[in-house]
This record gives C-alpha cells, sequence and structure tokens, in this order.
C-alpha cells in the first residue's frame, strides 16, 4: 500500500508539473489584420511574429519604469495613450532627473505601416526604435545590462519571456522584440473618416467635413498621403529655425547638405489630439499651423519645392478653407484607439 501511494504522489506531481509546463509555454498567434483602407504592411511580421504573450510582455516593458536609470521615466512616461501616445502640452519630451530634450514626443500609432521612425530617421526598424530613447540619457538612461539584471529578478518577466519567446531567454533581442510585437498592435483605424472610407455605420461625414477632405487632397495629400497620412518622406516645411537649438533634422542622420532643417511628414491620425504641433512642438493650435502653411513659411536652399510656387511661399488658404480643413482633421480622431483597455497600463 506504501508503494503503490508514493506511485500516486510521484504521478500526481507529474502531472502537476506537465500541466504547468504546458501552461508556461502556451502562447496563441495573433492574426493581425490590416484594414481595408490601409496600405500593406511595411513591417515584416514573418521575423517576429505577434503572439499574445509577446505584445502582453511587450505592453509590460513599455510601462516599466525602473526600465529608466530612476526607475521611474517609462516609455509610457512621454507616450500616454489618451493623447494618442504623446506627451500632450509638453513641448518637447522630458526625461530622468528633469531633463529636457530638443524634440516634440511623436504619437505611437500604426507604426507597422511605415518605413522610418524618429523625426530624423534615425532608424529604419520598428524593433531597433526603443533603443534611441532607452539609451539617450536625456530621456531614459537606460542601460540593457541593468535591465536584464532587473528582468531577470521578477518572476513576471521570467514567466513571460518563457511564455513569449520559443529559447525564453531575457536578453536585449528579446526586449526589443517584445517592445516591437506591442508597438505593432498599436493600430488606430477606427476613426470617423476610416468608417467613411469603408462606408461603414458613423461614417457620415458633413458638408463642411466633405468640403474639407477635397481641400486636404487638394492642398495637403502630396505628403501626408494614403489613409496613414504620411509619405514617410523627410522635408523642410518652412519652420524658421530656431538660433537657440538649431536642430538639423536628416542632415544630422546622413550628414547630406540635401538633408538640412528636413524632418519627416507626421502622421496626421488623432491631430486634434498630439498638440503641440512640428518637431519642436513651437505651435499649440491647428490654426496657427494652417497660418504657418498660409503665410508664414521661410525660404532656404532645402526648403520643399511644393512650399515654393515660382517665388510664392506657403499653400494660400482662405479662413474658410481652413476652417474646413480643421473639422475634416478632426474626423481622424479614433476615440477607440485612445481608450483601448489592450493599450492600457490595467
Amino acid at each position: 500500500m506504501k508503494a503503490k501511494y508514493l506511485l500516486l504522489v510521484i504521478f500526481s506531481v507529474f502531472l502537476s508539473c506537465s500541466n504547468d509546463d504546458a501552461e508556461e509555454y502556451q502562447n496563441i498567434p495573433i492574426d493581425f489584420q490590416v484594414p481595408s483602407n490601409f496600405p500593406p504592411l511595411a513591417y515584416d511580421l514573418a521575423n517576429n511574429p505577434l503572439t499574445e504573450k509577446g505584445f502582453e510582455l511587450g505592453k509590460k516593458l513599455f510601462y516599466d519604469g525602473r526600465l529608466a536609470s530612476d526607475g521611474l521615466v517609462s516609455c509610457s512616461f512621454c507616450h500616454i495613450q489618451e493623447d494618442a501616445f504623446t506627451h500632450h502640452g509638453h513641448t518637447v519630451s522630458h526625461g530622468v532627473d528633469n531633463n529636457v530634450g530638443n524634440r516634440n514626443t511623436p504619437p505611437i500609432q500604426n507604426l507597422a505601416f511605415q518605413t522610418a521612425f524618429m523625426w530624423d530617421g534615425a532608424t529604419t526598424h520598428l524593433d531597433l526604435q526603443p533603443i534611441i530613447p532607452f539609451t539617450s540619457p536625456i530621456e531614459m538612461n537606460g542601460k540593457f545590462s541593468n535591465a536584464i539584471t532587473m528582468m531577470k529578478g521578477d518572476a513576471t518577466y521570467r514567466k513571460l519571456f518563457k511564455q513569449a519567446f520559443t529559447d525564453g531567454e531575457i536578453n536585449s533581442e528579446n526586449m526589443l522584440k517584445a517592445l516591437g510585437q506591442f508597438m505593432v498592435m498599436v493600430t488606430s483605424s477606427n476613426s470617423k473618416f476610416d468608417k467613411f472610407r469603408r462606408n461603414e455605420v458613423g461614417g457620415s461625414l458633413t458638408s463642411e467635413e466633405l468640403d474639407g477632405y477635397e481641400i486636404f487632397n487638394e492642398k495637403c495629400a502630396s505628403c501626408h498621403a494614403t489613409d496613414i497620412f504620411t509619405d514617410n518622406s523627410y522635408r523642410n516645411n518652412g519652420l524658421p529655425v530656431n538660433p537657440a537649438v538649431n536642430d538639423i533634422g536628416r542632415y544630422r542622420v546622413t550628414e547630406l547638405a540635401e538633408d538640412l532643417y528636413k524632418f519627416k511628414v507626421p502622421s496626421l491620425r488623432n491631430i486634434e489630439k498630439t498638440a503641440p504641433y512640428m518637431h519642436d512642438g513651437r505651435f499649440f493650435t491647428l490654426d496657427a499651423v494652417l497660418n504657418h502653411y498660409a503665410s508664414g513659411v521661410v525660404n532656404s536652399a532645402t526648403l520643399d519645392s511644393s512650399l515654393n510656387n515660382s517665388g510664392v511661399l506657403g499653400i494660400p488658404l482662405t479662413s474658410s478653407e481652413k476652417t474646413k480643413l480643421i473639422a475634416f482633421l478632426k474626423t481622424l480622431t479614433d476615440y477607440d484607439y485612445l481608450s483601448n483597455p489592450k493599450f492600457a497600463e490595467y
């Protein structure tokens, strides 16, 4: 009887361990659906397949201030969901020890459809993008060695890495892949405009919004192209240079004279929620942005050709056209995305 009892206990423990192992490594693939009005994905999912646990791990990393040198400044510190993952109201980004950068925090949305990242295109691979703010002494001032030590000492991280990746390793490669999966999933595609484009319920535009869309297609869509609202190019849009900063833009990456003062064309999605605007956050309203294009463009050797029509600078806009354009731009606000609990910390 004792032998039978012992065998029963051993068998029960074996089954328990087997079930735990099965649960430990369970990871369900995510079937990422490209919205019908979107262009094809730029991100190669084959190199980093989306999974539920990979996304969960990426979200945990995104919201974890322990990755920063001060233990406080997470990715989410400057990328706040209700503000389309921007640092709303802050002209430029803030970081550890109250450091202040010199560029405005860009939104995190539809990055899987874009081919370059950061205002100057410093990286062209989404999985590598987090390295820049993570290691920046002004932003998170993080070190991979410290982050890995922290994660190895955290039971939740140990479990998630085992679930998310076949090798289960807690290392910088898997950390960046998980963040990449989170950023791929942060997609904005359910605005009033999207419903209009897909002929869905709730997609009826007013006459003012339709007029604004027509004006947009005539005067803005060459740069803010497709339903992602960026052509992924770099352009000098005629902003007066701030001598205190003298941000040279894309030139910092390429060191080509033709790239001086050029910045990546931002997406206009959720633009109503992402003030202030431009690479340095100099404009706090959409009216101010349109006023710049109508009458504030400054000529220079690298000014985009679309803003210099035989010596006439900028984009002619009447007061009525500005009002209609702003009405249209507000149809790009995606309230589902701004409040989706899937993207939230808790």
